[in-house]
């Protein structure tokens, strides 16, 4: 016996804005909402699919009262693939999200950054040829 991973699920106070982030991000989909919750994927689970295959599991952004108070102990990491890592970071950039600094250093081929709720992800080396 075995289970699949199916969603990832981010805590935060406004799910309707952080899933139009990561839409932007990751060319993603909203696939279901309702008032305290939006889940974006690029698919649209069926327990037939899921039993089949193993597929990349959904985000799922549920609304808490409660802020982010320390780094993150699993974080998101993102490989740009049409674009140098640094214009993916300008565009990043440009959508909301902001530069961090957790103490990874300068000589790095990654780069940390947070979303607009301050959830930390990284940049990593570019997938273009």
């Amino acid at each position: 016996m075995t289970s699949r991973l199916t969603e990832l699920t981010i805590d935060c106070h406004d799910p309707e804005s952080l899933a139009a982030f990561w839409c932007a991000v990751l060319g993603l989909e909203v696939i279901d909402r309702n008032e305290h919750k939006v889940e974006i994927g690029s698919w649209e689970p069926t327990v037939e699919e899921v039993r089949a295959r193993q597929m990349p599991p959904t985000l799922l952004f549920i609304q808490v009262p409660e802020g982010k108070t320390v780094k993150n102990r699993l974080h998101l990491d993102v490989s740009p693939i049409d674009c140098s890592t640094d214009d993916e970071v300008t565009r990043l950039l440009g959508l909301g999200a902001t530069k961090r600094d957790v103490g990874q250093g300068p000589d790095r081929s990654w780069v940390v950054m947070a979303d607009p709720e301050g959830n930390e992800f990284c940049v990593l080396r570019t997938l273009a040829s």
